[in-house]
């Protein structure tokens, strides 16, 4: 499978500050967009701890360029706020980002008109949100996954009804086996997928070793496996964590830099929700008839 140029030009706008409160830091996003094209559908795209909007251009990017507006707020926990793990700020920052993507999903009118006249050229009825690692766990939460408490009792429903399609990459698996760090520092890592019942494709690696939990990479299929249909499992064989460097080219967390991986990833989001729009299945279908021929390279299962 081949690394991609861009195939359209794209506009990127930040930053754009959205209303909202109790966060103590102003809420920034950050706009990429096709530069041309009407009835656009739109992701909101959740970054993994410590990132920014200012991060996973190698999918933002493309998937800019296949026709999607893509909105990237910065989270609390990015590493330019400098809330670290031993903040007592930490233990909520969770609910957080929950509310940052509400706070977008809230105000996409505004967000859009000040990102050149965005707001009339997307289509409200076809709104996708999109997150890795942390941001998996919190784009699970707007599809209806709910968080167990310390009594192991389901939390809030943080769904959200503008999300029609949702995917989680890299997500948080079931909190039973966290290991004694996560335990004291990311408590709130105990998803409950079962209500999670959005339309949704997850995506895990088959190295994702996590050191936060006890378990091996299956724990990255959890969303897939505990949560009501319908749902599809892309599993990236020699993935880790960072699936090849979606983050970004070069960063220090990826650990097995492959373009042809993050192209892979960029490819799947795309075709995965351009299909679940109704709006083009013959790349999820290609994708998909493509698997069995992939030598090991992926698999895609659905429910």
């Amino acid at each position: 499978m081949p690394t991609h140029q861009l195939e359209q030009q794209i506009v990127a706008v930040k930053p754009i500050t959205v209303p909202t409160t109790g966060r103590g830091i102003d809420l920034q996003v950050k706009v990429t967009a096709p530069a041309s094209g009407e009835n656009l559908p739109l992701i909101v795209f959740s970054h993994g701890n410590a990132w920014s909007m200012d991060g996973y251009e190698p999918l933002v990017d493309q998937w800019a360029a296949a026709g999607f507006v893509v909105v990237q707020p910065t989270h609390l926990d990015s590493r330019r706020n400098g809330i670290g793990f031993d903040d007592p700020r930490f233990g909520t920052i969770w609910r957080v980002r929950i509310a940052d993507l509400h706070s977008v999903l809230d105000n996409l009118d505004d967000i859009l008109a000040r990102a050149g006249g965005l707001d009339g050229r997307i289509d409200r009825s076809r709104i996708a949100a999109v997150g890795h690692s942390w941001g998996g766990q919190t784009v699970g939460t707007l599809l209806g996954a709910r968080v167990f408490d310390a009594e192991g009792q389901p939390g809030e429903d943080f769904s959200h009804p503008a999300v029609k399609a949702g995917v989680v990459i890299a997500a948080t698996g079931t909190g039973d086996t966290l290991t004694p760090f996560a335990l004291e520092h990311l408590s709130f890592m105990k998803p409950d997928y079962s209500t999670m019942t959005g339309l949704a494709l997850v995506v895990a690696g088959g190295k994702d070793q996590s050191a936060m939990s006890t378990r091996g990479p299956d724990w990255f299929t959890d969303a897939y496996h505990l949560s009501p249909t319908p749902k599809s499992l892309l599993t990236i064989a020699d993935g880790e964590h960072t699936l090849g460097g979606i983050a970004g080219e070069k960063v220090a967390e990826t650990t097995d830099e492959d373009p042809v991986r993050v192209a892979l990833v960029a490819d799947a989001v795309a075709s995965y929700l351009l299909d679940a729009f109704d709006l083009d299945g013959a790349a999820w279908g290609s994708l998909r008839d493509r698997a069995a021929a992939s030598e090991g390279l992926y698999s895609i299962d659905s429910k």
